[in-house]
């Protein structure tokens, strides 16, 4: 079949040229800093920093970025919110923790798993004096695993929903329930929005005086599914001006059939549906309207920072808990090992960060974690699996030649190293691309014996340590992981 190349915007800046402006990272030696954590639910590269997609306005997050160091190539540690969430909070890879799954928060400390023996994220900062404030999606439910002083609520999360489905349900088609996919203007008040209270909410919080240095987070779900805020977002993306992504009708012809088994997502919309009905200009639009409308939020958190006595001495962090598919590789979902589902914004700003540069090194949401507590000048807790990345917030052209990875399932390992992704599945079965000039992922090299030698190199980046799956740890959308984990 011949390939549709619709327009070739898809991980354009995975390898951009880091950038130096000089400055060192140097702050007041009378007080600890103060952190705003930011959070975006199922926010992929589409943000104007990362030159994501040519029609994304993101003017909030854009100034974010003038104002500190943007990663071109950073990823999450597994493309699901729940075990993401766990990763950066514990610190631990889910190859270590055995979370490769949406998990209840409060069994993530439940004394019988790995994870329990973490010091997670909060309440390490707490251990050192920090207060410890959030609201909204911070772990999956929100905060059901209790480890902030102060939470503000869920609002929610994911609604306010449509009374019934307004452009797809899984159920019309006999599919399984799960989170389901559909979009629409909805509903009339901006107010009604869970990530409208939770700004508010945290932006209170940045009215107050506090005694104690805090640690302040803010949970924002849209862009996650339901693809609904007030019509006024929606309006700001006319349809017949989206742009779609690139898609290749016949890119799966050199996936091994694990990697398109682990990758199925039943309850989602086929790509051959959203073309017979003509939907994929509308997917983008609703997309790229919650995407806006999360971004005037982190503009109002902004600007709460810069009006309070905080402006000075708040190091802010804001990222995506996982990427998104809007049709490459003809899927419309997350949980996958592909690039799309994987590759996430990483902003840092603050006292100290070097300003308005992008770096181009392969970094994780894992190192979220230590890079905080080696800003904050806490002690490195010995126990986190990532490694602090301040190095590259003084430089942002330094040589950097770790790996990261992602996990998806028990033995399903990304690895990103240099300009290579390398995929290997439990069975054995390989991917490999080359992000410098396959930034689709569309030409699978693992099959060529010239990259042996590589491959080999890039198997001894893989965890020595592959735990079980731990009791509560569910994929319910996917047969495949019902049957083989």
């Amino acid at each position: 079949m011949k390939r549709i190349k619709l327009y070739n915007f898809r991980l354009r800046s995975l390898i951009g040229v880091g950038a130096f402006m000089s400055g060192a990272l140097s702050f007041s030696q009378n007080s600890k800093p103060n952190v705003l954590f930011i959070c975006v639910d199922d926010l992929n590269s589409w943000i104007g920093p990362l030159n994501g997609h040519p029609g994304v306005k993101t003017p909030n997050i854009d100034r974010l970025a003038m104002r500190g160091v943007t990663f071109a190539n950073a990823y999450c540690q597994a493309p699901i919110s729940g075990p993401s969430r766990a990763s950066l909070m514990t610190g631990l890879y889910p190859s270590t923790s055995g979370i490769y799954f949406q998990i209840p928060d409060e069994k993530i400390k439940e004394n019988s798993l790995p994870a329990s023996k973490a010091d997670f994220m909060p309440d390490y900062f707490e251990k050192f004096g920090y207060k410890t404030m959030g609201a909204g999606k911070l772990f999956h439910e929100g905060d059901a695993a209790r480890v902030f002083d102060e939470y503000g609520g869920a609002f929610g999360i994911y609604g306010p929903k449509p009374p019934k489905p307004m452009n797809y349900s899984p159920s019309w088609f006999g599919k399984p329930e799960g989170t389901a996919t559909d979009w629409g203007a909805y509903p009339e008040r901006e107010e009604e929005m869970p990530d409208y209270k939770t700004t508010e909410w945290v932006i209170s919080k940045l009215k107050q005086k506090h005694d104690k240095p805090f640690f302040l987070a803010a949970g924002l779900v849209r862009p996650h599914v339901p693809w609904c805020v007030p019509q006024k977002w929606f309006n700001r993306f006319p349809v017949s001006e989206m742009i779609t992504p690139p898609y290749d009708p016949d890119d799966m012809q050199d996936v091994p059939l694990i990697g398109q088994q682990i990758a199925e997502m039943p309850t989602m919309p086929s790509m051959d549906w959203v073309i017979g009905q003509n939907k994929w200009r509308e997917m983008v639009q609703a997309y790229l309207a919650c995407i806006a409308f999360m971004d005037s939020k982190v503009g109002a958190l902004l600007k709460a920072v810069d009006e309070s006595e905080y402006r000075d001495n708040t190091i802010i962090v804001l990222f995506g808990d996982n990427g998104y598919h809007m049709g490459e590789k003809g899927r419309f979902a997350k949980q996958s090992l592909w690039c799309c589902s994987c590759h996430v914004p990483l902003i840092f700003a603050g006292p100290g960060i070097t300003k308005g540069v992008k770096c181009s090194a392969n970094v994780g949401l894992i190192d979220i974690y230590p890079t905080l507590t080696d800003l904050c000048r806490l002690p490195h807790n010995q126990k986190n699996e990532g490694r602090s990345i301040v190095p590259l917030l003084k430089n942002a052209e330094r040589v950097w030649p770790f790996a990261t990875h992602t996990v998806y399932g028990r033995n399903n390992h990304g690895i990103y190293w240099k300009k290579y992704h390398y995929i290997q599945y439990m069975d054995g079965s390989k991917e490999l691309y080359n992000l410098m000039n396959d930034l689709n992922e569309w030409h699978n090299l693992a099959k060529y014996p010239r990259f042996n030698k590589l491959i080999r190199q890039m198997q001894r980046m893989l965890p020595k340590v592959n735990v079980q799956n731990v009791p509560g740890s569910e994929n319910k959308v996917n047969s495949f992981f019902e049957t083989n984990n």
